[in-house]
């Protein structure tokens, strides 16, 4: 059971994600934060030395909460490439049409808003997107050991291809929250991961 200096930390977290997703970073104040917790500043400063500090903290949890919802149910998928669509399905369907985060894809707002902003927090969420495209390409090379690809794709740009997609659904359904977006991306992708097998 976390103790109360542990609880107060998670609900700074907590409280300053939302600002952070729909304000943007800059835009959110600490007087945002301290209103939104109820605390003064020397309690949020007892936690936290800077309003950036806050911002790792609420990105970690970000992630942990995107993972949480991304990679549900996929230890039961054996296939590499229905591991892929999976996951592709989850992020479209279960992350942003169920609308994790207010404002849309946290990932993709903050990496937008801090561009040319902070090159120590942009790099920070960019490792994030790179490792999710090492993922993808990880399970490509397992289909391919597996004897599923067709012979010449370079992993690299299949993965990165898809990620590519994923978050321009992402930018494009958060500016006209028009569900067919999500939907075309799915089955476009679903196709592309056919042609992708060795039989297709």
């Amino acid at each position: 059971m976390a103790d109360k200096g542990e609880r107060t930390r998670q609900r700074i977290v907590a409280e300053a994600l939302p600002l952070f997703s729909v304000k943007g970073y800059f835009n959110t104040s600490i007087s945002d934060i301290l209103s939104a917790t109820q605390l003064t500043k020397g309690g949020l400063y007892c936690h936290f030395q800077s309003k950036e500090d806050i911002w790792y903290a609420v990105y970690d949890e970000a992630v942990r909460i995107w993972r949480h919802t991304v990679f549900r149910d996929l230890r039961a998928v054996s296939d590499p490439l229905e591991r892929i669509q999976k996951t592709c399905d989850n992020v479209l369907i279960r992350y942003l049409e169920g609308e994790i985060f207010d404002g849309g894809c946290f990932f993709v707002n903050m990496l937008v808003e801090l561009s040319g902003q902070s090159a120590a927090m942009s790099r920070h969420i960019l490792k994030g997107f790179v490792g999710f495209a090492k993922l993808f390409q990880n399970w490509l090379k397992e289909a391919d050991y597996n004897g599923q690809l067709r012979m010449g794709l370079d992993f690299k740009e299949v993965a990165n291809f898809i990620v590519i997609t994923l978050n321009g659904a992402a930018t494009l359904f958060a500016a006209s929250r028009d569900s067919e977006i999500l939907g075309r991306t799915r089955r476009q992708l679903q196709t592309y991961l056919v042609l992708l097998r060795k039989d297709a």
